[in-house]
């Protein structure tokens, strides 16, 4: 028989960024029910999602905080660190999307997302590793990278840009602090019911392309992506480094 407790999360807090809403709910939820505290990042109400957390039986503790701005996003890890207790695991999960064709696309929705969803996780994730390494402690990033990590994709060209560079980031860090206690990897989700999606999901014709190439059929949803987090968070995947794992209903294997 399996010894669960490898699965279990129980006394660790783990910052989780966009738990506002979509995965990062998911993650959140999915987080509570191993046992762990919730330390939510999200720059709107995050009521919803500490009622889910509540119903799961875990602890919640939002940290209302716009990651548009790496400094600021840096300063608030700080924050929580020095005023609630160290951080024994960061989520960075926190992402927008522009769309519009590459000969359109602007230079402002270029820098928007690639400042949100790159640099401001690589500055949360040298932080975090900052204060681990200073500390001695054990730490575990968990990058939310994307299936665009390993395609192209259409009239995204600044997301794609971005989650190609979360996963080289992932497998950088890992590399620097595999031997220094620090476990980062990577999920890449497929297509998942969030608000990132809401625009494809109603297109009827770009939903049904997706469902047909989807060997799941039906669309992700932000609980699947959540209990993947928390295998990469829990002692049960101590031995990896560097690694990412679709969660993608199989997506890439098509």
């Amino acid at each position: 028989m399996s010894d669960f407790s490898a699965f279990s999360l129980a006394g660790k807090r783990i910052l989780v960024t966009g738990a506002n809403t979509g995965i990062g709910q998911g993650i959140a939820v999915s987080v509570a029910r191993a046992g762990g505290v919730v330390v939510a990042v999200g720059r709107s109400s995050m009521d919803e999602t500490a009622s889910k957390v509540d119903a799961a039986g875990g602890q919640f503790e939002p940290v209302h905080a716009d990651l548009a701005n790496p400094s600021a996003a840096v300063a608030i890890l700080d924050r929580v660190w020095d005023e609630s207790g160290p951080l024994d695991g960061l989520v960075n999960n926190a992402g927008i999307i522009r769309r519009a064709d590459a000969v359109d696309l602007s230079e402002a929705d270029w820098d928007d997302v690639l400042d949100v969803n790159l640099k401001t996780v690589f500055r949360l994730c040298q932080s975090f590793g900052r204060r681990v390494l200073a500390e001695g402690r054990q730490g575990r990033i968990v990058n939310i990278a994307s299936v665009l990590s390993f395609q192209g994709g259409i009239r995204v060209a600044s997301y794609t840009a971005s989650k190609h560079g979360v996963l080289g980031i992932t497998r950088l860090l890992a590399c620097e602090w595999a031997a220094k206690r620090i476990n980062v990897n990577a999920i890449a989700p497929g297509y998942v019911e969030t608000n990132n999606t809401q625009a494809l999901r109603a297109d009827p014709d770009r939903s049904a392309a997706i469902l047909s190439r989807i060997p799941a059929g039906r669309w992700g949803e932000p609980g699947d992506i959540g209990d993947a987090a928390v295998f990469l968070l829990a002692p049960a995947s101590t031995y990896m480094h560097g690694a990412v794992v679709p969660v993608d209903g199989g997506w890439l294997a098509r």
